[in-house]
Formats: C-alpha cells, sequence, structure tokens
C-alpha cells in the first residue's frame, strides 16, 4: 500500500489540526468547568457553539466511507484524521463523528428502510440528536454475544421487548432519542447465529428505564454516560425491525468492525498527546541532580512508547486498507488485531506518562487518569482482548489445515 496521504487528505489534516489548536484545546478546561457546574447531564454550550464552526468549516460528518451521506472518504483517509480528533475527549463529537453515533449512524446508513433514514438518520447526519446502542447484558458474559437473554417477541403489527441492557454509552444524554437494541426472536434457532436480531426502540417509549449510570473508574463520563436500561414489555412498530428477523449478527458485525477502527484511530491520537506531555514533563523536572529527560529509564520508555504508536498506526492503515479493498468481513483479522493492540499499546504508554509526572500523573490536572481510564474500558467494550486473540489464531490456524 502506498503510505502517502492525498493532497485532499494533507489538506483536511491541516484544517482539522488547525481548528484543533484553535478551538478545541483551548477550550477543553472550559467545556469540564461547564459540566461541573450545575447539572453535569446537559450538553455543553461550549461544544454545541464548536459544532456550529465545524459545520462552517466543511469538517463534519468526516467517517461514512462509500456513502453519499459522508465525506467521501475511505477508511485510509479517514484513519489520520479520526486519528487527530482523538487528541481530545472533545474532539470526536464536535464534527459530529463520536461513538455510538458513528455506529449507528452506519448501520441505519447500510441496513436501514427509506423511513427509518428519515426519521433518526437524518437528525443523526445534522447533530440534532444522539444514540445509543443496547446489547451487552449484565446477567451474562456478553463477550459471547449468543448468552444475550433479552426477547424481541412478534405481536401482531408491533414488537414486543423485554430485557435488562448496560454499558449502553450515551444514553445519559438528553439529546438521546434512539437506541438500536438486540435481543433474541428465535431462540430455538439450531444455528445460534441467527437466533438474535436488531431493532429501533425511541428512548421515550414506555417500558424504557433508565436504572443508573455506570461510572468508570470513578467518571461518570456527564452528559453522555453508560446507562443500565430496564426494558419491560416495550412495544414499538413491527416497521423498526432492522434489516429482518435472525440478521442481528449479520449488522453487528457490519457495525462493529468500523466501530472498532474509529475507536483504535482515535486511541493513537490521545497516545500521541499523552507522550507529548510526558516529554514536556520529564524536560522541565529535575531529579537526583539532573533533568528526568536524562534519566536513562526514561529515554528508554520514551523510544518504546515511540516504536509502539508508530507500530499500532501502521498496523491500523493496513486494517483499513484491508476495509477498503476487500470489505470488512475479509478485513476482520486484521481489525481483530488493532482491536488488541491498540489499546494495549495505549495503556502502557500512558502508564508511563503518569509515572513520569509522579503524583500529579494521578490527579485530574493534566488528563492522563482520565485517558488512562477511557482507554482501559477499550480492552473490553466492543469485544474484550481474549475474544479478538482468539479469532486471530482460528483464522491463523486455518492457513494451515
Amino acid at each position: 500500500m502506498d503510505f502517502a496521504h492525498s493532497d485532499k487528505v494533507v489538506a483536511l489534516q491541516e484544517r482539522l489540526s488547525a481548528f484543533m489548536e484553535e478551538h478545541i484545546y483551548p477550550n477543553e478546561a472550559a467545556i469540564l468547568e461547564e459540566i461541573g457546574t450545575g447539572d453535569r447531564w446537559q450538553p455543553s454550550t461550549i461544544i454545541e457553539g464548536l459544532k456550529e464552526k465545524a459545520k462552517a468549516a466543511g469538517l463534519w460528518n468526516l467517517f461514512l466511507p462509500e456513502s453519499e451521506y459522508g465525506a467521501g472518504l475511505t477508511n485510509v483517509e479517514y484513519a489520520p484524521l479520526c486519528e487527530i480528533m482523538g487528541r481530545s475527549f472533545f474532539g470526536p463529537e464536535v464534527f459530529n463523528c463520536s461513538a455510538p453515533d458513528t455506529g449507528n449512524m452506519e448501520v441505519l446508513v447500510r441496513y436501514g428502510t427509506e423511513e427509518q433514514k428519515e426519521r433518526w438518520l437524518k437528525p443523526l447526519l445534522e447533530g440534532k440528536i444522539r444514540s445509543g446502542f443496547a446489547m451487552t447484558e449484565p446477567a451474562v458474559a456478553s463477550s459471547d454475544a449468543t448468552n444475550i437473554e433479552a426477547r424481541i417477541e412478534r405481536d401482531g403489527d408491533e414488537y414486543v421487548i423485554n430485557g435488562r441492557k448496560w454499558w449502553t454509552s450515551g444514553a445519559g444524554d438528553p439529546r438521546c432519542k434512539i437506541l438500536i437494541f438486540m435481543g433474541k426472536t428465535d431462540p430455538d434457532n439450531p444455528d445460534r447465529y441467527r437466533q438474535q436480531s436488531m431493532i429501533l426502540v425511541p428512548i421515550d417509549t414506555p417500558g424504557v428505564r433508565i436504572e443508573r449510570i455506570l461510572p468508570v473508574f470513578g467518571y461518570d463520563d456527564a452528559p453522555h454516560g453508560h446507562a443500565e436500561i430496564t426494558f419491560e414489555n416495550v412495544r414499538v412498530p413491527a416497521s423498526n425491525i432492522l434489516l429482518g428477523e435472525g440478521r442481528g449478527f449479520e449488522i453487528a458485525q457490519g457495525r462493529l468492525g468500523p466501530g472498532r477502527i474509529h475507536h483504535c484511530m482515535r486511541i493513537i491520537g490521545m497516545t500521541e498527546r499523552c507522550l507529548e506531555k510526558m516529554c514536556k514533563r520529564v524536560k522541565s523536572r529535575t531529579a537526583f541532580g539532573k533533568p528526568i529527560a536524562e534519566q536513562t529509564v526514561t529515554q528508554e520508555r520514551i523510544a518504546e512508547a515511540r516504536i509502539m504508536i508508530d507500530q499500532a498506526r501502521l498496523l491500523v492503515l493496513n486494517a483499513a486498507y484491508k476495509m477498503d479493498t476487500v470489505g470488512n468481513k475479509e478485513a476482520r483479522k486484521e481489525i481483530a488485531m488493532i482491536k488488541v493492540a491498540a489499546p494495549v499499546m495505549a495503556c502502557k504508554v500512558i502508564d508511563w506518562a503518569i509515572q513520569a509526572h509522579g503524583a500529579a500523573g494521578v490527579s485530574d490536572d493534566f488528563g492522563l487518569a482520565y485517558a488512562y481510564a477511557q482507554i482501559r474500558t477499550l480492552r473490553l467494550a466492543d469485544g474484550p482482548d481474549e475474544v479478538h486473540r482468539n479469532q486471530i489464531a482460528k483464522l491463523e490456524l486455518r492457513r494451515w489445515n
């Protein structure tokens, strides 16, 4: 593959970086202060204002490859842009490129009816609403999605939904209006990958109840949040089903492939920024008679961090290239590889950055503790490391049958 970015992508990189320097980084402290004042679950007015600037700058909905709705970028072209956005926790939302909305929009683009697109995709693309993805359940090991117990049962012109979900990210946001819910429509089907379906559930439907917001290492991630939700005799029109009964796993694979690679792109951006903070810190501090930057252990960690970040970036670009050339299904091994490699790499580098900052590293002053908390969860989200490693091994062993 050609590692040089096209003129179009280079221009977008420059525009995105300039926007981040002018509008995102200088506002991070003010956004945190705003969220921490009054009702934490109200959207940030600063972020909403920046969204309008991003739209005006033509930096909106940059994802969605091979779609009339996006910016016409391939996965390889989007990768360096997603990395730039990922340098700030607030970046992706400002450009309408944040999870879980990106994944949900991809589902609607790929599998939604025209009616579903008009009602839900259009306002999501415009940034007028947000969404959630209700898949994981507290009562079963959701690393094996065939364990899902939630039910979606046909009753005339409606489906009746019952179940309990958790880690439904974004459901705490008052702008969250629609959930994509995964449950079983045919639990007795001998093909366990045809038992599940996905269906659209407006969050204000009677019987949908948010039980609690789940903290991540003590952070509530307001106003986004990760909710535990019960669905009790929730009725939605039969037309809300996505693609058809028994197609849930098919949709999940179509959704989670891009979602996983987007996470890894953002991870690399955040890790780059943490390494930058580490380098600045060790050059400004002295210990035992010389700058910390001159300590051999520090230099070794910085060198290893640079190697690891660049290795992960190349793996991501390779996976993106495979997705663009042979499709998401054929690229599943490469996607699984980056989903393991990127968070593991980031956790190690951020841990070194925390160590280099001393006690300040575990405070909220430098954003490193929050970065670690966020990225550590990505060794679980969209499938734990163990599942991806198993898949990689099986695909590798298959070559030698």
